[in-house]
């Protein structure tokens, strides 16, 4: 199994590089009538990078060729802000990075996941919170919330982080010998989010996994990724150009895994944990084991943007990628499109017609929503609700115009500027 999700990830990091197209967002602008000025927190997907990162100033993850949209929705009014994690980590993770960066504190991986993933416990530790204040109350006692969202597999970052700020984690608790576990793993601090928005997101993973059934390319990825952030993560670059927050195991700029022997280790102990990596929680049973332990929280605000880069011929009614679709990318949505109807053995999920449609790397249909979870169609005109999935129309673009690669800049703008106002107006 663990081969079967590498032409997913081969194709995911073409899109991040070579989308293209006209995008055909929708702008759900509400106007400027806000009514909270909480901070924007956007998290990227598998392979991206924050906007702390060297890369950024040239290619910026959100924005794309139509230059950096933290810039031009700072000047819009709205405070933002773009996270950095690991390209390559898992959900879980994740969340921990993204906690320690918004706290400002050492990355707690957790006693009992390090020790089931054989990784150090501790990451790096950040001096500086990313914005100052969260969670904390003003002199009115309302407490400073965060807006998350999250593109791609960023979008099940978020999922994770919301779920243990929300309900923590008791096995982790148990687990901490000293007492003294992490604050992510209390739970509690529901608060502290006021929504969650996905865009583009496998939330039900993708049949693009079915590709390397005959393929060999799972293996070459996870080396490729282990080989790259063993050498170029351990140079005076690492974390100026580009960072691969590895440290948990030993191959990115940390002290200690000076010689080859011990980055021989490093990185053979990394491909032995593969389970805690982007690539399996990618897998069928890696999104199936996810959204078994999730569960959303009933006092945030979620919300999800599907997208759709293909259509349906007219004489032999079989699905096709739009004209306007990247051809670097264009066989694998034209492969999803002709899928024959089958059941996964190991998660029982049926794949039929409804899975036809995708943004060419993911399948529109897994990225409305968890299937496990409550949801309604939302079109921005009215108050959505909590707890709930508020599912908006599916977007025309594929999974890098999304983010603004090679897309139209006004168009871009506004879907952003417009989800951004929607936000701010929900709660006061």
């Amino acid at each position: 199994m663990k081969k079967l999700i590498s032409a997913f990830c081969v194709c995911l990091t073409l899109a991040i590089v070579f989308s293209s197209g006209t995008c055909g967002l929708h702008a759900f602008a509400v106007g400027k009538d806000c009514k909270n000025a909480y901070p924007f927190v956007f998290v990227h997907g598998y392979n991206g990078w924050g906007g702390a990162e060297g890369i950024n100033a040239i290619a910026p993850y959100w924005g794309g060729t139509t230059g950096d949209l933290m810039k031009y929705l700072t000047k819009e009014g709205y405070e933002c802000y773009s996270a950095s994690v690991g390209p390559f980590s898992s959900a879980w993770d994740r969340a921990c990075e993204l906690y320690a960066q918004l706290t400002g504190r050492t990355v707690d991986y957790g006693e009992a996941h390090s020790k089931a993933h054989n990784h150090r416990r501790f990451g790096r530790t950040y001096t500086e919170p990313l914005f100052a204040g969260w969670g904390s109350k003003d002199a009115n006692g309302r407490i400073k919330k965060v807006h998350l969202i999250g593109h791609s597999f960023g979008g099940t970052t978020i999922r994770m982080l919301t779920y243990l700020m929300t309900y923590g984690c008791p096995e982790e608790v148990k687990a901490c010998k000293s007492g003294k576990a992490s604050a992510l793993f209390t739970g509690g601090k529901e608060n502290w989010i006021e929504s969650v928005t996905t865009i583009a997101t496998p939330q039900n993973s993708a049949t693009t996994y079915r590709l390397t059934e005959e393929t060999h390319f799972y293996d070459f990825i996870m080396v490729f990724n282990a080989l790259l952030g063993a050498s170029a993560g351990r140079t005076a670059l690492h974390g100026k150009l580009y960072d691969f927050h590895l440290e948990q195991f030993g191959i990115s700029n940390t002290p200690g895994c000076q010689d080859a022997d011990e980055y021989y280790s490093a990185v053979k102990n990394y491909l032995a944990n593969s389970d805690d990596s982007c690539a399996y929680d990618l897998t069928p049973e890696g999104t199936k084991a996810l959204n078994d332990r999730i569960k959303i929280s009933p006092n945030v605000y979620y919300f999800s943007y599907a997208f759709d880069a293909t259509h349906k011929d007219s004489v032999f009614g079989m699905t096709w990628p739009n004209s306007t679709a990247n051809p670097i990318i264009a066989p694998i949505g034209c492969w999803i499109g002709h899928h024959d109807k089958y059941t996964e053995k190991t998660t029982g999920q049926v794949y039929d017609d409804a899975w036809k449609q995708s943004d060419l790397l993911c399948n529109t249909i897994s990225e409305t929503y968890p299937f496990d979870e409550n949801h309604m169609a939302y079109d921005g005109s009215a108050t959505p609700e909590k707890g709930i999935w508020n599912v908006f129309p599916t977007q025309k673009g594929d999974h890098g115009q999304a983010v603004g690669l090679l897309t139209a800049p006004a168009k871009l703008h506004a879907f952003y500027a417009g989800h951004a106002a929607l936000l701010c107006s929900i709660e006061k």
